[in-house]
């Protein structure tokens, strides 16, 4: 019985390490894909609806996963490795609690989605600025000249949740149960 559950055991961890994998690169090449506008992502939606599906410990591991890989295809950069692990995993480890306490509805998750990518903005605009020793003069061009960018991120993130989660949702509860529950 013992080495029928270490089996079982192994088996779900290779579906787990398997499912973070794909999608990490599916997130690679979307924000690949849109890399040329500034601000404007489908990464927030898909990060959110995968956590919403198969919960914060994975959600929150493959959010790690894409800040990695994506700092490996995109550049080392100080703020950037900061801000991707740090923000990344929060978003995911907060976008699975509405589905975790049965709200995940559209009314919820997009204002929390649009919150969230507005804070994106706010703690790089106090991120930069410390790393990089700005002046205050240079931290306040910096912090102006951010706004247009968040709103277009904002609005970004909005659109695509709108759009994204819901469809998404079902995709990727079809995935679970077809991986963990044959």
């Amino acid at each position: 019985l013992s080495c029928s559950f270490s089996v079982i055991s192994k088996m779900k961890q290779t579906k787990d390490v398997t499912v973070i994998a794909m999608y990490t690169a599916l997130l690679i090449a979307a924000q690949y894909a849109l890399s040329f506008a500034a601000g404007v992502e489908v990464v927030s939606a898909m990060i959110a609806v995968f956590a919403a599906v198969f919960g914060a410990k994975k959600g929150v591991i493959l959010a790690v996963s894409f800040s990695v890989v994506r700092c490996l295809a995109f550049g080392f950069f100080p703020t950037v490795i900061v801000l991707y692990l740090v923000y990344f995993p929060l978003y995911a480890l907060v976008m699975s609690l509405p589905a975790k306490k049965n709200v995940d509805r559209i009314w919820v998750v997009v204002p929390l989605a649009a919150a969230l990518t507005a804070c994106f903005t706010l703690i790089d605009d106090v991120l930069t600025p410390l790393l990089m020793s700005f002046s205050k003069k240079a931290w306040s061009a910096y912090f102006y000249s951010s706004l247009p960018t968040m709103l277009t991120h904002v609005l970004s993130v909005t659109a695509g949740t709108l759009v994204l989660y819901a469809p998404l949702k079902i995709l990727l509860t079809k995935i679970r149960i077809g991986l963990y529950n044959s």
